[in-house]
């Protein structure tokens, strides 16, 4: 198995998932950077720039590792998508394939760096954008945490925000299972994450048998081993993420 560096302290976590998931893939795969490179015609280089989260990896060559590694290409297809909406890149910016790397021209020298110097504006808002998309698909409600009282103000002047609280209702609906916190079947949830959608997670876990810790809507430890059981116990890809297939699990 490859000795794999650390990551970048500063990449996003949903595109450290991906690489993380690609990784896992390479080495289960047995495969090396020189055979990736001949069957999927993008470089060496390219691939250890994919593989370092140096460079986001396009969509096609996601696909193609999945396919060599005898992966679930769905579930490696869902995590580039969220991603690329944390890397803020569209796919026709993305490296189309070569069998070698060329030279680099003064234009794309250019994007590059303008690329770079506009990665802490997308890190900042990132979240808001992917609150904006959950909202355009109604697969969550958003909560609006009260802001923080300033410094200055008085002592007793404002209450402190309390943490959101998450129920576990849990009722069958049109043959799924719900828990009222939300109603995706399709989100991607790893270790890190927070929200409405691990809290329903963590009350279907649950439901279904399996101790996540206490409901509280964050990805720990805890809900990753849960997660990993009842993967263990559908038979599927064991890894402790949470993506199409094992919300199915879940709910059926």
């Amino acid at each position: 198995m490859s000795r794999w560096k650390g990551l970048p302290e500063e990449l996003d976590p949903r595109v450290r998932q991906l690489v993380v998931r690609l990784r896992r893939v390479k080495d289960h795969g047995g495969l090396s950077l020189r055979r990736l490179a001949a069957k999927t015609g993008y470089s060496t280089s390219s691939w250890e720039r994919y593989l370092s989260g140096r460079s986001l990896p396009p969509r096609e060559a996601v696909e193609a590792m999945a396919r060599l590694g005898g992966d679930d290409p769905v579930r490696l297809l869902a995590l580039h998508e969220v991603a690329a909406e944390a890397w803020g890149k569209a796919p026709e910016q993305q490296e189309p394939p070569a069998a070698t790397d060329p030279p680099r021209s003064h234009g794309r020298a250019l994007r590059i760096t303008l690329v770079a110097g506009s990665v802490a504006l997308v890190l900042a808002v990132a979240a808001a954008v992917l609150l904006a998309v959950r909202l355009t698909d109604g697969e969550s409600k958003a909560a609006v945490a009260p802001l923080a009282s300033s410094a200055s103000t008085a002592p007793g002047s404002a209450k402190e925000s309390e943490p959101p609280r998450y129920t576990c209702k849990a009722q069958r609906i049109d043959g799924r299972w719900y828990a009222g916190n939300s109603r995706t079947r399709k989100a991607v949830l790893a270790t890190g994450n927070a929200g409405p959608e691990v809290a329903e997670a963590q009350c279907l876990l649950r439901e279904a048998g399996f101790s996540p810790g206490a409901v509280d809507g964050i990805f720990g430890p805890h809900t990753e081993q849960a997660v990993k059981e009842l993967q263990k116990r559908s038979g599927l890809v064991v890894d402790g993420i949470i993506g199409p297939h094992t919300w199915k699990a879940l709910r059926e």
